[in-house]
């Protein structure tokens, strides 16, 4: 058990340390390029497995609350990710590429974002709620959203992408779920073992589309490393901002904080390897590795800013 969970709770740094050795050493993580989609369904079984249905059904309880964050969430994102991918092209970074903002800015919550909140103090009914609701919609409005924000980059295959969306998000996620009333007495260790599959299967493809770009990151424009950063600290800020507006509590504003950072970007880049070219997928697989570790240190200082209130006391 020691084992699943030190590789959920150092998935921020295991992320890096993989992604520096497919940058080193591609051939070795090349050999996942028939297998990526399966790893992200995996990420999607698992959310099933760990989802509680009392949380889900207390989270359910304030319908308005959740319509706002989700709404927030497919707003502010996708046209972030617009206007990243506008930068792009101004700067000369080639179509493709910034593609890939708007994939990423499109697609619904991550899943690590119910364990950041979790550890940040948030509201984790609120989190899973979103989560899961976001991730329902996500076969038709992401792919609806890229062919609107995106049709002026490249062609965008709707259907296909729908189709990727249900078979790998909607179909494990359902599963996970099904087996979850089917465990009985083992769901106690299912909830220890899931967090860390996901982290490994988060971890290889964050790898392989570092290893298929092995060759452009080198040449990446700086243009497209500050828009990540950038892009991932709007969200965050603009999340807490929108709570404010709409006076969630204290625990809901960081929620939505971090369900709005904190893209599926996993998802985002295996429709972006499925589907496009490789490059598209850079945006995403940089994304993955910088939300990760930004949103470990929002943890640590929410937990020490937490301490210190409590201290005060």
């Amino acid at each position: 058990m020691a084992l699943w969970r030190y590789l959920s709770d150092k998935m921020a740094l295991l992320t890096i340390i993989f992604a520096v050795m497919a940058y080193m050493f591609p051939m070795l993580f090349l050999v996942f390029k028939d297998v990526f989609l399966w790893c992200f369904a995996a990420t999607m079984f698992a959310l099933g497995v760990v989802l509680h249905p009392e949380d889900a059904r207390s989270a359910l309880r304030k319908p308005k609350t959740i319509a706002l964050g989700v709404t927030m969430q497919y707003w502010i994102m996708p046209m972030l990710g617009f206007a990243a991918a506008s930068i792009c092209t101004l700067q000369g970074v080639s179509p493709a590429m910034a593609l890939g903002f708007i994939i990423v800015g499109c697609a619904p919550g991550a899943m690590a974002s119910n364990v950041i909140t979790y550890l940040a103090g948030g509201a984790v009914a609120f989190s899973i709620a979103m989560t899961m609701v976001a991730t329902m919609l996500s076969p038709l409005l992401t792919p609806t959203l890229v062919e609107l924000l995106g049709s002026a980059y490249m062609d965008i295959p709707f259907w296909p992408m729908m189709q990727t969306i249900i078979l790998t998000v909607v179909t494990p996620l359902a599963l996970g779920m099904l087996v979850r009333t089917r465990l009985g007495n083992n769901i106690q260790l299912a909830e220890q073992i899931a967090p860390g599959f996901a982290s490994i299967a988060i971890i290889i493809i964050c790898s392989y589309a570092v290893a298929s770009n092995q060759e452009r990151i080198a040449d990446t424009p700086m243009t497209v490393v500050f828009l990540v950063i950038l892009l991932n600290a709007l969200g965050y800020v603009l999340g807490w901002s929108a709570a404010r507006l709409f006076r969630f509590e204290h625990s809901y504003r960081i929620t939505l904080s971090i369900e709005i950072g904190m893209q599926n970007a996993g998802l985002g880049v295996a429709l972006a390897l499925k589907h496009f070219e490789p490059e598209t997928a850079l945006p995403g697989a940089l994304f993955a590795v910088w939300c990760i570790v930004t949103a470990a240190g929002m943890t640590r200082y929410l937990h020490k800013k937490t301490a210190d209130v409590a201290a005060a006391v």
